[in-house]
């Protein structure tokens, strides 16, 4: 998918193929149960769950894959030895198929990143 230029997270949802839809909005139905007091918004073309005007988490549907943006260098050092087996870039973890999705490890991510005080760096 081209960067997309949607409005809205529920019109960037409705523009991704078929097969990543469902895995998609799953993850944005956690990313907004876990991420209370965050603020869902849409920047470069992807949905991103912003705290005091940071975005901290992002997800987007990339030619090859489903990125993960976790912004947070603490979490990301916390979960290092379960990111290992991941294809993990500086920021972006990836999943070639929406069934390699590791939705558990996704919402612990998450349940980390809103437990961390302050602004992401």
């Amino acid at each position: 998918m081209v960067q997309s230029r949607a409005e809205n997270v529920d019109a960037y949802l409705a523009e991704v193929p078929e097969e990543r839809r469902e895995a998609l909005t799953r993850l944005r139905e956690l990313c907004r149960t876990e991420l209370r007091g965050f603020t869902e918004a849409m920047a470069y073309g992807m949905p991103v769950y912003e705290r005091g005007g940071v975005g901290e988490i992002a997800f987007a549907s990339q030619k090859q894959y489903v990125s993960f943006y976790l912004m947070r260098d603490e979490v990301r050092e916390a979960f290092e030895e379960r990111l290992a087996d991941h294809d993990m870039g500086k920021v972006c973890l990836r999943f070639r198929t929406p069934e390699k999705i590791d939705f558990v490890l996704l919402k612990d991510l998450l349940r980390a990143t809103a437990a961390a005080p302050g602004k992401a760096a």
